[in-house]
């Protein structure tokens, strides 16, 4: 039940891709000078058609979304005393490098308040972007913690008719839900393997629309090029220093080729998070139920108990894997009208049984 955080269980493909290339002869691409398939290649491709961009060379892979929020926003070319304008829904990924840029006189960054359900007001979106002119736009495709999805075409285009540059955070969204990011004019979309991709961890990437060079955060080996003291300007290449994980994006291609075979069925995954949220809702919970469109998550409070406490008892009394706290987007919950929640993240291989085994258990907690 904490598959936001990191899915489970991956279908049979992963591990097994990942078990042969580490038992495998070493292929990585342009170090070995062994001929084999190029994964990060054939994963580029894969990604490229989940994100909705015609060239696989514009993503730059490495172990995390924070990886690439952070390569996004500390390589971008600000100007002098630029603005960033962001939302109270963000992870620490996007706070953490925003508050290291402005501490050093960098850059101002300004946060939007979101709606009671963690969703950006886009007419107030609209309102910030007239009025602070900024250089870069960031935002969460969704809340990862109340699950809610921003309506990403209309930020962006907002965003980009006032001349700035926008940064999309789908860690929450890409394999669940269609991300069109060459339609919608986003110049950077920061993404993870290891939650609805179904790949392993250590994986993740950046998509940089072509034209906007950012700077690199590493310096070093990439295989080709060795006479040059600079990283080459060449995308991916400029922002991929270093060897790369072969087997876990051996794992992650497999993820990907296994979902395009097995597609999604969102119906039987809407009406199992509608159960579980009218579920818990029944069983005496406060239950954040967004309207509109979802990922499959949902963020509760036990009256009487703190989300610690709940958490506590759901994972030591009834073997449950959630999360609770603030799910490392602290500002949010200034909209949410509550320090904390208990969230439930469900996953295409989420049963019936296991969302009924939940609300008994919150049910039991509420009625005690």
């Amino acid at each position: 039940m904490n598959n936001a955080a990191t899915s489970w269980p991956k279908p049979d493909c992963v591990a097994e891709a990942v078990g042969r290339a580490i038992s495998g002869l070493p292929g990585s691409a342009n170090r070995s000078g062994v001929d084999r398939r190029d994964v990060f290649l054939e994963t580029r491709r894969a990604l490229a058609k989940g994100l909705g961009v015609p060239q696989p060379e514009d993503i730059a892979l490495g172990c995390n979304a924070t990886w690439g929020l952070n390569l996004a926003i500390q390589g971008f070319p600000f100007g002098e005393r630029a603005v960033v304008l962001t939302t109270c829904a963000e992870h620490n990924s996007v706070i953490r490098p925003l508050h290291k840029l402005e501490k050093a006189g960098r850059i101002r960054a300004v946060y939007l308040d979101t709606d009671a359900w963690g969703r950006v007001p886009v007419g107030e979106w609209e309102k910030a972007v007239s009025r602070y002119r900024p250089e870069l736009c960031i935002f969460s495709h969704a809340s990862n913690v109340t699950g809610a999805v921003n309506d990403a075409r209309r930020l962006t285009g907002i965003a980009k008719a006032a001349g700035a540059a926008v940064l999309i955070d789908a860690s929450q969204t890409l394999g669940w839900t269609e991300i069109h990011a060459g339609q919608w004019g986003a110049d950077m979309v920061a993404f993870t393997g290891h939650k609805y991709l179904l790949g392993p961890q250590g994986t993740g990437g950046l998509y940089v629309r072509r034209g906007l060079t950012l700077n690199p955060l590493l310096a070093g080996g990439t295989g080709i090029h060795s006479d040059m003291d600079e990283m080459p300007e060449a995308m991916p290449l400029r922002l991929e220093a270093g060897t790369g994980n072969e087997p876990s994006f051996s794992g992650l291609l497999a993820a990907l080729c296994w979902a395009e075979e097995n597609p999604l069925d969102r119906a039987v995954c809407e009406a199992r998070l509608n159960r579980l949220k009218n579920g818990l809702a029944e069983a005496g919970a406060r239950v954040i139920a967004p309207e509109g469109e979802c990922t499959p998550v949902v963020s509760f409070t036990v009256p009487g108990y703190t989300a610690d406490e709940v958490g506590y008892i759901l994972t030591e009394s009834y073997d449950m894997i959630c999360r609770s706290g603030l799910h490392c987007a602290p500002r949010i919950f200034r909209g949410l009208g509550c320090p904390a929640t208990v969230r439930l993240s469900l996953s295409r291989f989420t049963a019936d049984w296991e969302i009924d085994a939940a609300v008994s258990a919150v049910g039991d907690i509420a009625g005690g």
